[in-house]
């Protein structure tokens, strides 16, 4: 086995010889001795460094961590409002002790914020003896609100206090450390220290006594220089961390330590060294929340709420193996087609999502109810296993710690027995989402890792062969780390917790102790999101101390043959086109292929359900509203102005309820809504002056012209006062593009190909810009019937290009190309 390149083998010689030293100066038994390790992954250190380093002596101490050795004793049980370490536990607690504090109604808020403030003091509580803790807290208690008496910062003392309460009243695991029991078969303590010392092995070492003695792990010695990798940005430096990795395997380096700094960061290098098969042993985990089991459950929970989106329910559906993909891909196409952004909307009008609704809503209902915690536990089991989901959620890894965590197994959820409150739907999912954010996954060790993922203080110790530390920049690794929690600095002076400084100093030692490992790699990137990002401060002082040049990029080049994308030229012969609309017409003639790929292919983009409503929601509610007006309006004329301003807002709410908008979906358009209002009735006013009169609205046409079928919607038919027709299109958009239409006719398409669906050779048309800004005004297009012919004229001799085999070649010119529904077909990116 290759020698360590770093410090842990020279810090555990020192341990060993120093503890054998002390035993045989005190004569002490090995068996008799108990060491307290600063973490657990340290056990085989020491175990290894003692048989190594020890002599004859074929008895080994007992290397244990307080929680080890608390596990081992045994006898501890948890009184029912005991602080647990437990979220899913906690959280309930918190909520009980608001309710009774008389913060109840604020307890969906501020019992994760309680649970916080309490978990910071829970190892300060557990650092004293049980006897002396109410005492403890009491104390402090009393000081704990000074200088919090103003209005503002009462509901932070509250906070502060109830969480000192919860915390001193509580027992701990620990708690059987102070008893005689754990004292009777000890005759020495030795406490490892770390780069920080732990308030409850500082309060054993008070208890024990004389029999207690510390032993520093660190042993300070000179830093090597490290290999500098700055990167451009986060793919750059995660490609370089583990090109670092890959490195060092390849040059017999095992195992090499990859320290998490930056957990996003961290998980994409983590991705790519599985990819490469490298046998990761991952000792900070992730988030139980992220994992694809968490996701399933809670897809299942946002489906089921009274007001979920048709987003929400179609994206849990397609991971629910009761219900035929075939069938819910059939569903999703009717509803996107149909715009249907809520589900609670779809109804027997639908013919497939209705009957899936009919079915799935039977499950969504049974989760709708308020219950006690332990019956929402039966129902979601249930619910799981109706939609067949609860089998690959049991055969999963991360799918048992979703279970065990939320006790989801049949029976665990009697642990919540005395939780007799009945939560809402919502509340149940706040609760799961909390229960689930709080805890860790940590996948199965691999029998030989190559890489280990650590934290950057638990270097200390271990037996590596290099250091991979990706993620020293300012914001992952600063030199003054923020304390965690939202105690002020004279808080954390006066209950014991760490302060700036101590965090700042444990950090530095951290820093250095990384600096003495031989073979070490330094990555940090020079921008995130299009932002500077410096380097940390740790980082800037080793280049200031140091004539350092930049590593070499480790990332290995490779030679690939260059294979240019052509322009795609499809010929459409086959596929005959029968029907034509304005903008199927207008795609031919900006781009050959977007016609064939969309029209000829009907390729189309599936529709975004929940989405904000856009320019083009807008321009289509002022198209319902304007229907709605003149229709009502030529049933029952009306001259007067404060009437008609009457009647378009009754046509504007209407049209609100017909596309299904809310009141808060409403308020973008209800803030220029007045100014539209106005601008358009003034505009009427004049129109109407000038002798022009309302025929239709929303006017569906078809025209046939030789062996083609045009197909359109004309916004407006009026008939002027010579008794000729104008044919006018609304328009939302500024006034200089409407504008630029006008100077390019035989470019525009839209008007020309309107007035080729109304057979009539004295007809005019026009713009009608209806600004939100600007006043409503209309822009007419001049000489109209030639344009039309010449529109006519164009479609049939391009349609029969199209049927005799024409190549359609993809243009990517213009802004044709920048919102293109095509583009990724075409592939005009990667074009020669």
């Amino acid at each position: 086995m290759p020698v360590p390149a770093g410090p842990g083998a020279p810090c555990w010689a020192r341990v060993t010889a120093q503890l054998s030293g002390l035993l045989q100066s005190r004569g002490i038994h090995p068996s008799r001795t108990v060491v307290l390790l600063p973490y657990a992954q340290l056990m085989r250190e020491a175990k290894a460094a003692w048989a190594a380093g020890a002599g004859a002596t074929h008895f080994l101490p007992r290397y244990e961590t307080t929680m080890n050795w608390a596990t081992r004793l045994g006898g501890f049980e948890p009184a029912p409002g005991d602080l647990r370490q437990d979220t899913a536990r906690d959280i309930l607690t918190a909520a009980s002790l608001l309710s009774r504090a008389g913060l109840g109604a604020q307890q969906e808020v501020l019992a994760p914020r309680l649970v916080e403030a309490a978990a910071s003091l829970a190892r300060l509580a557990a650092a004293v003896p049980p006897g002396q803790r109410p005492a403890w807290g009491s104390r402090l208690g009393a000081m704990l609100v000074a200088g919090l008496d103003a209005p503002v910062l009462q509901l932070e003392a509250a906070l502060g206090q109830i969480a000192l309460a919860w915390a001193s009243t509580s027992s701990y695991p620990s708690d059987v450390l102070f008893s005689p029991q754990a004292g009777e078969a000890v005759d020495l303590l030795v406490v490892l220290e770390g780069f920080q010392t732990e308030p409850v092995t500082g309060a054993l070492k008070a208890h024990f006594g004389e029999r207690a003695v510390s032993i520093s792990l660190d042993v300070p010695a000179a830093p090597s220089l490290p290999a500098l990798h700055p990167a451009p940005d986060f793919e750059a430096e995660a490609q370089r961390a583990a090109a670092c990795v890959l490195s060092h395997l390849a040059q017999g380096r095992s195992p090499v330590a990859l320290v998490a700094q930056d957990r996003e960061l961290t998980r994409r290098v983590r991705a790519m060294l599985g990819e490469a098969g490298v046998a990761l042993r991952d000792e900070t985990g992730w988030k139980l929340s992220t994992t694809r089991a968490a996701a399933t459950l809670m897809g299942l929970l946002r489906a089921s709420t009274w007001n979920a989106t048709t987003d929400a329910v179609l994206d849990w559906l397609k991971n629910a193996p009761a219900f035929e993909a075939a069938e819910v891909a059939a569903a999703e196409k009717e509803l996107r087609r149909s715009g249907v952004r809520e589900w609670r909307a779809v109804g027997a009008s639908l013919p497939v999502a209705g009957v899936l609704a009919a079915r799935l809503n039977l499950l969504r209902d049974s989760l709708q109810r308020p219950r006690a915690l332990t019956t929402w536990l039966r129902d979601l089991r249930a619910a799981l296993q109706a939609a067949g989901q609860w089998e690959g959620l049991v055969r999963d890894v991360a799918g048992q710690s979703v279970l065990e965590a939320l006790r989801l197994h049949e029976g665990a959820e009697s642990e919540f027995a005395d939780a007799d409150a009945r939560i809402s739907l919502a509340g149940f999912t706040a609760w799961v989402n909390q229960a689930l954010e709080a805890e860790s996954f940590k996948p199965a060790h691999p029998a030989q890792e190559q890489v280990v993922i650590l934290p950057l203080s638990q270097l200390l110790g271990r037996s590596l062969q290099a250091v991979v530390l990706a993620g020293c920049d300012e914001q992952h690794l600063p030199v003054s780390p923020e304390p965690s929690g939202n105690w002020t600095p004279p808080q954390r002076e006066l209950l014991g917790l760490p302060s700036r400084e101590v965090e700042a100093g444990a950090q530095r030692a951290a820093w250095k102790h990384a600096l003495q490992f031989s073979h070490l790699d330094l990555l940090w990137r020079e921008s995130h999101n299009g932002e500077r990002l410096m380097p940390s401060g740790f980082v800037q002082e080793l280049l200031l101390q140091n004539q350092i040049e930049m590593a070499s990029d480790p990332r290995v080049s490779r030679s690939l043959q260059l294979a240019p994308t052509p322009r795609p030229l499809p010929s459409g012969e086959a596929l005959p086109v029968k029907r034509l609309s304005a903008s199927a017409y207008e795609d031919l003639r900006r781009c050959p292929y977007r016609f064939f790929a969309l029209r000829q292919l009907r390729l189309q983009e599936a529709d975004e359900l929940d989405t904000e409503l856009g320019k083009r929601d807008f321009g289509n509610w002022l198209h319902t509203l304007l229907k709605i007006f003149h229709e009502a309006l030529q049933a029952d004329p009306v001259p007067d102005v404060a009437a008609r301003e009457i009647l378009l807002n009754q046509a504007a709410e209407q049209a609100a309820r017909d596309m299904g908008l809310s009141e808060s979906e409403f308020l973008p358009f209800a803030a220029s809504w007045p100014r539209v209002r106005e601008g358009y009735l003034a505009w009427l006013a004049e129109h109407e002056a000038a002798g022009a009169v309302f025929q239709a609205a929303e006017v569906e046409r078809q025209t046939p012209l030789g062996e083609l079928t045009l197909t359109g919607t004309i916004d407006r038919i009026d008939r002027l006062a010579d008794g000729s027709i104008l044919v006018l299109d609304y328009k939302t958009e500024a006034s200089g593009t409407t504008r630029e239409r006008l100077k390019q006719p035989q470019e525009d398409t839209q008007l020309a190909f309107y007035a080729g669906l109304v057979e009539d050779d004295t007809l005019a048309a026009a713009y009608v810009n209806l600004g939100e800004k600007e006043a409503t005004r209309t822009y007419e297009q001049a000489e109209i019937v030639a344009l039309r012919d010449e529109l006519l004229d164009s479609i049939l001799t391009d349609m029969a290009r199209v049927a005799r085999g024409t190549p359609l070649p993809a243009l990517g010119e213009g802004k044709a190309c920048e919102y293109c529904s095509a583009r990724g077909l075409c592939r005009k990116d990667f074009w020669a």
